[in-house]
């Protein structure tokens, strides 16, 4: 390990044990950023014909700003816009740039500084960084990731969150609150829960939430069966019934110098036993989670897709999911396949991290404790249709998706 890498996990570590120094290092550090921000371009003009994008704080290209730029590249309403995204590997997404209109840039850098400045619309799906602030004239739109299960915010009551006390959180969602101009909504069960978890209805800005379902969905309302068999064949799992495996991200599993981890609890070895001739898994990590995972003795087994971008395809090509308390069943349910929630510490979770927004009865599925349990869901997953529960489910949390949420929230948020 280098000495700089020893130096930030030093650091780290002295962090996470003191909330003061935690408060006084990221408030130099967020001084110091955003006077260099402006420095950058500090002359510059407000285009309102140039849209920033950015998903998982750089992390990729998916979600609803991706389904929000796809569509203004083929609407006529949205021909004379121009276009930035910012990724950590800009060079991973070159391909944009044979649209004459889309330039990248790299996160964090000079050049992303500037475009930030210039662009007339940020549109991301996670927090801004908190030394990123527009400026006046300019929009920024919070497309937020999923409808939440997990507390979020004003609402969390318990934390076990390694490197944020409660009250720092939600300084992070007042600061955020803040910034945007719109909070995008896909129920209004998500607009209830996002008003109380920024804290709107306290401070007056209920008037931000846009409640028109979520852009991403649309492209899984749209998919036809070519699609699907496409996306198959483009993931190598064209010969199998497939499983998605989502779990979500530990609050309390941090790595100094590294970031949140994650340990897997499932047995591999049994599920494979038992499935291994008929299922393939696809894997998918949270995206917050920095450590990587070794499946090689499972090949052919499990595919890590941790690292693949937009998990729209994913949802298009497995046969069921599983999962535990990520928010993607929300999302997948649109599909009207099978859920499975391996909930194997849920006492733990629900009592000493997060808590949640619903009761578990309500979930679109049956909640398994371990393998057996799990293995004994997937073997009748073949019999399953929607029933009523499942149908009630999707009512009340996905009513406006019908394929169209991108050209409803654009005609709302773009001013022309």
């Amino acid at each position: 390990m280098s000495i700089g890498s020893l130096l930030k996990k030093k650091i780290f570590d002295i962090a996470k044990n003191s909330k003061t120094i935690r408060v006084v290092l990221r408030g130099e550090r967020d001084a110091i950023y955003r006077a260099k921000m402006v420095m950058d371009d500090p002359f510059v003009k407000i285009d309102d014909r140039l849209v920033y994008f950015q998903t998982f704080s750089g992390r990729g290209y998916s979600d609803s700003p991706k389904a929000m730029y796809e569509y203004m590249l083929k609407a006529p309403e949205y021909r004379d816009f121009r276009f930035v995204w910012s990724f950590r590997e800009p060079e991973k997404y070159s391909f944009l740039l044979e649209n004459g209109r889309t330039e990248t840039v790299a996160f964090r850098s000079r050049a992303d500084n500037k475009a930030l400045r210039r662009a007339g619309y940020w549109i991301a799906n996670y927090r801004m960084l908190d030394y990123q602030y527009p400026r006046k004239g300019q929009t920024y739109v919070q497309c937020w990731h999923g409808t939440p299960l997990k507390r979020l915010g004003y609402d969390i009551q318990a934390s076990d969150n390694a490197m944020n006390s409660i009250e720092e959180i939600r300084e992070k969602y007042r600061t955020d609150a803040e910034k945007f101009s719109y909070l995008l909504s896909p129920s209004p069960f998500a607009t209830e829960k996002f008003a109380t978890a920024w804290n709107l209805v306290e401070t007056g800005q209920t008037d931000k939430i846009i409640e028109e379902g979520y852009p991403r969905n649309d492209r899984l309302v749209n998919v036809s069966e070519e699609g699907r068999t496409a996306v198959r064949k483009k993931l190598g799992v064209d010969d199998k019934k497939v499983i998605l495996y989502a779990p979500t991200w530990r609050d309390n599993q941090h790595v100094s110098g590294e970031g949140y981890t994650y340990k897997t609890e499932v047995d591999f070895d049994k599920l494979r036993d038992a499935l291994g001739d008929e299922y393939v898994i696809l894997f998918r990590a949270h995206y917050l989670v920095a450590n990587s995972f070794d499946f090689e003795r499972y090949a052919g087994f499990v595919v890590d897709v941790s690292s693949y971008d937009d998990i729209n395809d994913l949802y298009i090509a497995s046969d069921l999911l599983v999962t535990d308390y990520s928010s993607v069943f929300f999302d997948y349910s649109n599909l009207r396949k099978p859920v499975i929630f391996y909930m194997y510490d849920l006492e733990q979770y629900a009592n000493e991290m997060r808590g949640f927004y619903m009761s578990l009865d309500e979930l679109p599925g049956p909640i398994v404790r371990d393998e057996d349990a799990l293995i004994a869901c997937i073997r009748v997953a073949d019999e399953w249709s929607p029933d009523e529960k499942y149908v009630a489910f999707n009512k009340r949390f996905n009513p406006y998706e019908d394929g169209n949420s991108s050209a409803r929230v654009l005609k709302k948020i773009i001013k022309r």
